[in-house]
């Protein structure tokens, strides 16, 4: 497979992704807002941090308003993850390598384009209820994935979006985790309130993840939702689980006959085999928010010797793309 499709189809994995996540926890933070305590001001600005684009986002407004933040988030094109510009980034991948996808594949990824970017010129979110908005996108970006399980070849193609998907999906866990734990609660005086619990039910409903809290931890306890989110072998949106399904397919991308590995095999396994033999109750002891900085760092270090191994030729598209990280 040439470097440029390879590229793009990994692209178009780690945007949708994007888009998805970013209408997931948006709409959980919409609804935790509705049951919080009226003398309690809300908190948005926890997600400008949780996507890293902070310092992007106070060049531009002053404050974390809702409705600044929204915007920036979804529909601000100078922000190149908000769910406009992944989307619009998704697209654009897809068009690169048409003859590459289904049918249905690039007729529903352009319909999300489309509806996304009508929803851009309406006004009418601003003062009215976003949560519907944010349920189609991830509803139809599932109906993507849905379409990619069923229609798409087990090819290198094929490993190649999964290992993007995964890597952003290991990413964006880590990031909203940490958001949590590090600043989302008003004072150290809160924890083991009704609002702590409150806080950590929303976290673990912006990964699709309480049902499956509950059923096999019961009640809420910050060690247990952490090593679910992190460290569980199962859960298909833990840390753990992301990375070692990436580094299937990076395995199976590089085939190894000759029996070499390549640096982004030997760092993703390694940072693989560490979350396995983690402990929960170490991660914690020794501080959660230094454990995560330090995984997010591994992670990006996995997706830049991706780039080195994979894609480093000179196209327009891989620039863009490879800017967006």
């Amino acid at each position: 497979m040439l470097s440029r499709v390879a590229n793009s189809i990994y692209w178009l994995g780690r945007y949708l992704e994007r888009a998805e996540n970013y209408a997931r926890f948006i709409d959980v933070n919409f609804n935790l807002m509705l049951d919080l305590p009226p003398d309690l001001k809300e908190q948005w600005e926890p997600l400008i941090f949780a996507t890293g684009d902070q310092e992007l986002y106070t060049t531009k407004y002053k404050g974390f308003d809702r409705k600044d933040v929204i915007f920036f988030l979804t529909f601000d094109t100078d922000n190149p993850n908000s769910i406009i510009s992944s989307i619009s980034f998704a697209r654009e991948n897809a068009r690169v390598i048409r003859e590459n996808l289904t049918k249905e594949t690039w007729e529903k990824l352009n319909e999300l384009y489309h509806f996304v970017q009508k929803r851009a010129t309406k006004k009418s979110w601003l003062n009215g209820d976003p949560r519907q908005f944010f349920e189609d996108v991830k509803n139809q970006i599932l109906l993507l994935y849905g379409l990619g399980e069923s229609t798409v070849a087990r090819t290198e193609g094929w490993y190649f979006r999964q290992l993007g998907l995964y890597l952003e999906r290991a990413d964006k866990t880590s990031r909203i985790v940490d958001v949590k734990y590090h600043i989302l609660l008003p004072s150290a005086s809160m924890v083991g309130t009704p609002l702590d619990f409150l806080h950590w039910t929303a976290l673990l409903k912006s990964v699709t993840a309480f049902n499956t809290y509950r059923r096999l931890y019961g009640n809420i306890e910050p060690s247990k939702v952490v090593n679910l989110l992190l460290l569980n072998k199962y859960f298909p949106r833990s840390v753990f689980y992301c990375l070692s399904e990436a580094e299937i397919c990076l395995n199976k991308i590089s085939g190894n006959g000759d029996g070499k590995i390549n640096s982004a095999q030997r760092k993703i396994g390694a940072l693989r085999s560490k979350l396995e033999f983690d402990d929960v109750n170490e991660i914690m002891s020794k501080g959660l928010h230094e454990y995560l900085d330090d995984l997010q760092l591994k992670i990006n270090n996995v997706s830049n010797s991706i780039n080195e191994n994979f894609f480093q030729i000179k196209e327009n598209v891989m620039t863009q793309n490879q800017t967006q990280e």
